[in-house]
Order: structure tokens, then sequence, then C-alpha cells
């Protein structure tokens, strides 16, 4: 396998996120996030690590922006901290420190040839909008329209691609529902409402997109998982397309036109979202590519007295697996891609996410082995090369991450960069799997 098997228009990237490698939180008029709020409260991140200083690449873009570069990369995802850009206690005006701070970011990745693209919605909520209910309340919808026009108006003339929502599952159920990422609560109800207004958000920003940013692509990035029946139950089939419903569907059918999955509104009964006239029209507002966030599979089984779904998740036995205990599946993101572009003719796709997080040890030379993260990476590679093949309408592939950082509640316990950051003196080295990455792309 090589660079030139693929099409040469392809994107080849890294991805990162704002809470999770800038730190600075206390700098340039950023205002408080609910992830400065959830890691700072005792038990909600392991030894009680925060994003205070994470990778410190609030005052390091430009060595993180040169060894991107020097990977070989076109194109570079990034986030915006919304906090940075509006301090809601002090005033309903853009921070103009903050939109500088993501100009020079900007300016920076021109200049070393990345294209960026840029993620409204990367979790960092500001506490300020939580306090009033957060995504469960509508008019956090409206301040995040705001909040979009703010950020193309100042960067549109530069940045072409947009995402708007990183991973709404995890935002509306791992915060909402489970509680074991901000803003940590435990309401099933409060969470699907989230995933609503996570949604509306998106349809209701992309006109506002195409008006400040001429010639923008759109799309969202979606946390999507290929599943399979633990038996060929009855049962359990019926379970695996219940968890397809709420993991999958409950997200894809909207964007696509389709509204909510009927049998999956069935069953959450009282617990559904209140859905507007309208809402369902401006939801599917059409985008110009999906963006898949590719982990692992999972395989579903019928639990009875297991909640609303009536279902659980089965770790297999004798698998491959991350430092993070998930499934090593390559062939699950052409099953799952394959299934995407069978159901819902996606015009482009874009691996937004694809990576893994081992026990990085760093032997006395300063060098870093990581054997298990480039087998990972070539086989993931080689599964998008197969569906490029296969003439699925498949276009970049981004790396997760660029660099070691904050992993939300793990803190950072969890290593996914092809880049190791030392925590302690920020200083950066490459990895193997970096180094493979980079003479890939440098058809070495």
């Amino acid at each position: 396998m090589q660079r030139s098997d693929f099409p040469k228009d392809f994107r080849w990237g890294c991805s990162t996120s704002s809470y999770q490698i800038e730190g600075g939180i206390h700098e340039g008029g950023r205002s408080e996030s609910i992830w400065d709020r959830f890691a700072n409260t005792p038990g909600c991140v392991k030894e009680g690590h925060t994003g205070e200083v994470a990778c410190d690449h609030y005052h390091r873009w430009p060595e993180d922006f040169d060894i991107a570069k020097q990977l070989g990369v076109n194109a570079y995802r990034f986030s915006i901290a919304w906090p940075r850009i509006f301090d809601y206690s002090k005033s309903s005006s853009p921070n103009v420190a903050g939109l500088d701070f993501y100009d020079r970011l900007v300016d920076g990745m021109l200049a070393r040839g990345l294209e960026p693209w840029a993620t409204l919605y990367h979790w960092d909520l500001p506490q300020h909008l939580q306090d009033q209910g957060g995504w469960a309340n509508r008019t956090t919808v409206e301040a995040f329209v705001n909040y979009t026009d703010a950020i193309t108006r100042r960067l549109g003339d530069r940045i072409q691609h947009w995402i708007t929502h990183n991973e709404p599952w995890c935002t509306a159920f791992l915060g909402n529902k489970e509680g074991c990422h901000a803003p940590g609560l435990k309401d099933f109800k409060v969470a699907l409402q989230v995933s609503h207004h996570l949604l509306l958000s998106h349809g209701l920003a992309i006109p506002v997109i195409r008006q400040n940013s001429p010639n923008a692509k759109v799309g969202a990035a979606l946390s999507l998982h290929p599943l399979s029946p633990a038996s060929a139950s009855a049962e359990d089939l019926a379970a695996t397309l219940r968890h397809d419903g709420l993991r999958n569907r409950w997200f894809l059918d909207p964007l696509y036109g389709r509204g909510y999955p009927q049998d999956i509104v069935k069953v959450l009964g009282n617990l559904a979202p209140t859905v507007l006239e309208g809402d369902l029209k401006a939801i599917a507002e059409p985008t110009d590519f999906l963006g898949v966030n590719y982990y692992f599979p999972e395989i579903v089984a019928h639990a009875p007295g297991q909640g609303v779904m009536q279902l659980t998740v089965v770790e297999p036995e004798h698998v491959e697996r991350t430092g993070f205990n998930w499934q090593v599946a390559p062939d699950g993101l052409v099953r799952l891609l394959s299934r995407v572009v069978k159901d819902y003719a996606p015009a482009h796709i874009f691996i937004t996410e694809n990576g893994s997080t081992y026990d990085d040890v760093v032997l006395a030379d300063g060098s870093i082995h990581d054997s298990q993260r480039t087998s990972f990476l070539q086989r993931h590679l080689a599964a998008v090369l197969e569906t490029v093949k296969s003439d699925l309408p498949v276009r970049g592939y981004f790396a997760w991450s660029l660099l070691d950082n904050f992993e939300w509640a793990e803190g950072y316990l969890k290593r996914f960069g092809l880049t190791h950051v030392d925590f302690q003196t920020q200083k950066r080295r490459l990895k193997a799997s970096g180094e493979w990455y980079r003479d890939f792309l440098q058809g070495k």
C-alpha cells in the first residue's frame, strides 16, 4: 500500500480539539467551560487531571503546526473553543482576543500548506450556558447560531471546510445520560432533548456558514459503529436494531431528511424529545459531506430489565484490543461505510477520526516504538483503500491524533498521539507510528 494508490486529491490529515490540547484557560479573555467545571469536580476525571495546561498549544501552536507539516499531511482538523469567543457573563459581543487567536492559527496553518478544517463544537460549552440549562434549553441553539456567525464572519474567507458538531451522540448521552462526561448529568430525557437541540443547531447554522464563508463545504462528524447481534435469535436481532436506532439512525435519519426513527420514538415513549414545527426540515438542511469517526464495532444482546432499550453491549473474548480495551476491527470500517453509503448516499465521506491508545514506552534514547499503533494505522488505511477501490465516496482520512492530549475522563492516562508529549516538560517526540505515517505520506 502506497499513498499513490489513493486519488491525488485525497485529503490526508490529523485531528485535534481545543480543550484537549490548548490549555491557557485563563488567558485571552476565555470564559469557563463545562469541562473546566467538570474536571475540577472531585472524582470526575482520573487522578484529578484537568485541561488547564494540556499540551500548551495556546502558546506552542507554531511548533505543533511544524510537526504536522513535517508529517506531510495536507489538512488539519481543529476545533474552536466557544468559551474563547464568548464570555456571556460579561458581554453579548464576541471576544476580540479569542477571534484574534484563531485568526493567527488559521494563518499559521495556511502558511505551512495545511488546509484548515474547523469544528465549531467539540464539547466545550460555555459554563454560563449550562447554568441556564445547557443544550437541553432551546436558547442554546440560538446562542450556537450566533457563535457560528461570529466565527464564520471572521474566518470564513480562509476556511472552506466546516464541521458543525463532533460526535453529538457523546455530547448527549455520555454527558447527560451516563454522566461520565461534562456536564455530568444522568437524565435520559434530558439527554434526548439535548440530542435534538444539537441536531437543530447544526441545521440552523448551515445557512449562516454558507452566507459568511463563500464556497464553504459543511458537514457534521458522527461517531458511528457497525453492529452485530450476539446470536441469531429474534430477541438479539431486535435488540441490535434498537441499539442501531439510538446509536446510529437517531442522528443519520434526521440529517438525511427522514426524521427520527419511529421504531425508537415508540420505544422511548414520553422520554422522546420535544420537536417543534419546522425543526426536522431545518435539521435536514443539505450538507456537502459526512464526517465519520470510527474506533470499534459493537455486539448487542437482548437484556430484559436493562433500561428502556432492554439491551446490553457484549464484549467478545479472544479479540485484539487497544489500551482503551476497544476491539481492533479494520473490517468494521468497511462494513460501516458500505452501510452508510447504501442507506444514506452522502455525496462525500471523510474519516474525521480514527486512532488508538496504547501504553507507550519512552526508551533511553527518546524513541517510542509503538508497533501496535503503527499496525492499527496501517490496517485501517488498508481498509480505507478498500472502500476507495469499491467506489465508495471516501475522500479523506484524519488520524486521531496529532498529539497525546487530555483524554476527557481518562485525563492524561490514555495516549492517542502520533506525537508523544511529555506533560511535565511539553517536549514533543514523533513516535514510530508518526514516522511511518510521515514516510507513507512522503512516498518513502
